[in-house]
């Protein structure tokens, strides 16, 4: 019987996965050079200079679909997890992340940050991997 409650659970934990690398992406990337920032998250969609840096904004424009569509006769269909967008902001300092923040975080099933996961996700895996 306890297997049929963990096997429950396990949705809802790989779900809450989503919002993971994006939440731990404001650590990891501070104070990565602005070269490799745009080498692993591509070029960024807008640029502003400031007196003291500069500002990088990535857009993740496309709806996220949420993870739980069900669709039932006669056309009735419920979505329960919702569609979002999210934009990534960096704060650069002398050419390096300062700070990172999101704006239209999701509120998907997978998370608060779940619709940011495609902006940072190779960032994530360049600092784990080859940034060593």
């Amino acid at each position: 019987m306890h297997w049929k409650k963990a096997l429950a659970v396990l949705p809802l934990l790989l779900m809450g996965a989503c919002s993971v690398a994006p939440m731990q992406a404001k650590h990891d990337l501070i104070g990565v050079h602005r070269a490799d920032m745009i080498a692993c998250a591509g070029v960024p969609d807008n640029s502003t200079p400031l007196p003291d840096g500069e500002v990088l904004e990535w857009r993740q424009d496309q709806e996220v679909q949420g993870p739980l569509t069900l669709k039932a006769p006669f056309s009735f269909e419920l979505d329960i997890g919702g569609h979002d967008t999210c934009h990534m902001v960096a704060r650069l300092r002398q050419g390096r992340v300062a700070q990172i923040e999101y704006t239209g975080p999701s509120a998907t099933l997978g998370g608060p940050y779940a619709a940011c996961r495609p902006l940072v996700l190779a960032c994530e895996k360049w600092i784990l991997h080859d940034h060593t």
